[in-house]
């Protein structure tokens, strides 16, 4: 979990609201704010392998992210509470957000390692149509589209009003 806390660190984002670990199936499945368990539980560990650990933070402490990341402070606004956790050893942020400049949705997924900080997805999507960008191969993750799973490639499709970034089937 000091690897996840230093990712925190490392992204400007220090409004840490706790950690806690959790089935990974239960913790994908949930779109808003995960329950703050105990504030001062410290670090906590994925004992089992079907397990994240996990982080929560405000929506809002992620914009600065966005802004220095993306270098046009407000494109980007947090729509959906973000997801930063551990699973099986490797440590990810995914965010939702509002593209103010290009009037849609977004889903950015980083992969953080030794090197430092890769987008291993972005998604940009409004009710009419839906690119992205995906290199998930080698990971257990996908982007739900539609229903779909989505695990690699440049492109486009039919519109949706959410993503999710799920466990591969």
């Amino acid at each position: 979990m000091t690897r996840l806390r230093n990712l925190l660190i490392g992204a400007g984002i220090a409004t840490v609201g706790a950690i806690g670990t959790k089935k990974a199936v239960d913790y994908f499945r949930n779109r808003g704010k995960e329950e703050v368990v105990d504030e001062n539980q410290g670090d906590a560990e994925a004992i089992a392998s079907d397990e994240v650990a996990y982080a929560t933070v405000e929506a809002s402490s992620v914009q600065d992210f966005l802004n220095k990341s993306f270098g046009a402070p407000g494109r980007y606004v947090p729509s959906r509470p973000p997801k930063i956790f551990e699973y099986q050893g490797e440590q990810y942020m995914v965010i939702w957000a509002k593209d103010n400049q290009k009037n849609k949705n977004q889903m950015m997924a980083f992969k953080y390692t030794d090197e430092g900080r890769k987008m291993v997805a972005s998604v940009g999507y409004t009710g009419n149509a839906t690119d992205y960008n995906i290199n998930l191969d080698g990971t257990s993750f996908a982007v739900d589209v539609n229903g779909k799973q989505l695990t690699s490639g440049h492109g486009e499709t039919k519109g949706a009003n959410e993503v999710d970034f799920v466990l591969a089937a």
